[in-house]
């Protein structure tokens, strides 16, 4: 609250761009923190070592994909999110295609899988860790959670956010550590995991449910027999993983404000490096939930889950919790829920500053071209709220979703629905071929297949152990992850074959909008200028970098942004720019090093 409110006192939280965009003014530190403060929610302490302790350490698998993604971000993407001058995701599509339907649809696809993936996730889980620690009612603790977060996300805006995820990522990270150490200390360490977890089983158990794993501490599963196989971790996981991290708005709008480029990709390096924790912070002790209470985490038939934990799906999600109250003494459980809400609030926080900016940007300004940045801001904050009670609406959604396990529950939805995008981001980025035609209908056909799979599954029921499910194998057979390959392979099919039946954009219209030409320092027409009205959000780095002298909606980079010489971005340090660059290389050796030796 306290940061909230000192945003608001400066200067950058009054316009559109402070506001937005905390007046890309962020170094280093606030960015790669925000990054991972805004990934890690508390879907992910909850979700994490639940599957963690339902199925073993492939879980692991979905974080340390994101230390290759996120330097896909720092070095091909956000350069050119930078150069084409955009402050939001589908703005960038619009400029890359023209037209206004595939901006609005992407906007509102977003702000749809905000709602369904990311802030009822986070809120139950956070809710139900309360309900654990405390007994408070479900709804009650949610809308408590509501209130606070919602209201340093609309005082602040952007700068509050990434200066409390600073704060929030400490914690979450020195919180997360101490219950690490109790509760792998109460196993006998690794070793003592290895040896005791495939002996925790339920007393109730009965043929192969409840019997954990025999591949739980393998990273790589069984193509077919696995319950998160390889290819679909490798290939299905790398496009979802694209997806969030280099085209969502939540993660990108962090980059974009970053002060200049190796900021950014700094930014991006550190958090590769703390990508690294939640494997060990999360995915291990929920492991080690299940050796401490094999009767609740571990419970295998519905009367025993019900009696349990409340839930007739099963108990996995109740893991962390579950550690923090039977391990932890009563000043470090104070700490812990401190942890989970802070990973709650910085994640939430995250997501409303997002969804306000695309609902502005992208849909509201859509219907009411003529209002002005005041205007503006006040519909961006009051967007906040609407986001709360859909939010609130959809949790019972969540509550019975996927045999009680989050992290499964948002990464097959992401898989259904998300595919299509990535294609879309893709190709536009490295095919300059790619026109509007194709890309709007590749993006209508995947959306057609995703629901063809999620709506069937929702309304049918997916299987489980012992619950074949009333979805037909040839709807619902096919891993989510595997299906998630298939769908981006499709959709990209989609994309191209469309585009070759209609003429090519010209190249006077792609200039730094594309991978090819992201260096480019030719004037740019952009195909709606005459449409797009002003935005005012500030300094847009390619308009420097790029046009320099250019006209503001003739060659310019961004329509209507006028740069003047006081403005212009500073000079990227080369020594330092070889320091981060080195660091980038470490990365990728150490997430290597760990995705081999853990395989």
């Amino acid at each position: 609250m306290a940061v909230g409110l000192w945003s608001l006192r400066r200067r950058s939280g009054r316009s559109l761009s402070g506001y937005f965009l905390a007046g890309r003014s962020m170094s280093w530190a606030p960015v790669g923190a925000s990054l991972f403060a805004s990934n890690i929610g508390s879907g992910h302490f909850v979700g994490l070592a639940g599957t963690g302790a339902a199925g073993g350490i492939a879980v692991g698998g979905f974080e340390w994909s994101g230390m290759f993604i996120v330097l896909l971000l720092g070095w091909v993407f956000v350069p050119i999110y930078l150069r084409a001058g955009v402050s939001t995701m589908p703005e960038y599509l619009g400029r890359r295609f023209g037209g206004g339907r595939i901006r609005l649809y992407l906007a509102l696809l977003s702000l749809g899988l905000y709602v369904s993936t990311k802030i009822s996730v986070d809120m139950y889980s956070g809710a139900l860790f309360i309900r654990e620690a405390l007994g408070w009612d479900l709804y009650a603790s949610v809308g408590a959670l509501l209130g606070v977060t919602a209201l340093y996300t609309v005082t602040g805006g952007l700068t509050a956010l990434m200066f409390a995820d600073l704060v929030q990522t400490l914690i979450i990270i020195v919180g997360a550590s101490v219950l690490a150490g109790y509760a792998l200390g109460a196993v006998g360490g690794y070793q003592g995991l290895l040896e005791r977890y495939p002996l925790a089983l339920p007393p109730n158990a009965s043929g192969p449910c409840g019997r954990p794993r025999p591949d739980a501490f393998h990273l790589l599963r069984h193509p077919s027999s696995g319950d998160l196989p390889w290819p679909g971790l490798v290939l299905g996981l790398g496009i979802i993983s694209a997806w969030y991290w280099c085209t969502d708005q939540v993660i990108v709008q962090r980059c974009l404000a970053g002060r200049s480029l190796t900021h950014v990709r700094a930014g991006c390096v550190v958090c590769g490096y703390l990508k690294v924790l939640p494997m060990f912070l999360m995915v291990l002790p929920g492991m080690a939930a299940r050796v401490l209470f094999p009767d609740v985490v571990g419970c295998a038939d519905p009367q025993g889950c019900s009696r349990a934990c409340g839930s007739p799906l099963g108990c996995s999600n109740v893991a962390y919790p579950r550690l923090v109250l039977g391990l932890l003494p009563n000043g470090l459980r104070g700490l812990m829920l401190a942890v989970v809400l802070a990973a709650l609030m910085s994640s939430l926080a995250s997501i409303f500053a997002s969804s306000a900016a695309l609902f502005t940007l992208d849909v509201y300004r859509k219907l009411r071209p003529g209002a002005g940045p005041r205007h503006l801001l006040v519909a961006g904050r009051l967007w906040v709220l609407a986001m709360v009670g859909l939010s609130l609406a959809w949790l019972p959604v969540v509550e019975a979703a996927r045999g009680g396990q989050l992290f499964d529950y948002m990464q097959a939805l992401a898989s259904y629905l998300a595919p299509p995008v990535a294609a879309v981001f893709f190709l536009a980025v490295f095919v300059p071929r790619v026109n509007e035609p194709g890309a709007f209908w590749g993006l209508l056909a995947g959306l057609g297949l995703g629901l063809a799979r999620l709506l069937p599954e929702i309304l049918l029921g997916s299987a489980s152990c012992g619950s074949p499910g009333r979805c037909p194998p040839l709807l619902c057979g096919l891993h989510y992850l595997h299906f998630a390959a298939l769908l981006f392979v499709l959709s990209g099919t989609v994309v191209l074959a469309v585009s070759c039946c209609y003429p090519p954009i010209p190249e006077v219209h792609l200039h730094r909008l594309v991978f090819s030409l992201r260096n480019s320092r030719e004037p740019r027409i952009d195909l709606d200028t005459p449409k797009e009205p002003p935005q005012n959000l500030g300094l847009q780095l390619g308009d420097v970098e790029a046009a320099p002298g250019a006209e503001p909606g003739a060659g310019g980079v961004a329509s209507g942004v006028g740069v003047s010489p006081s403005e212009a971005p500073p000079l990227e340090d080369p020594k330092w720019s070889r320091v981060v660059n080195i660091n980038a290389l470490v990365l990728m050796g150490v997430a290597a090093f760990l995705w081999g030796y853990f395989a």
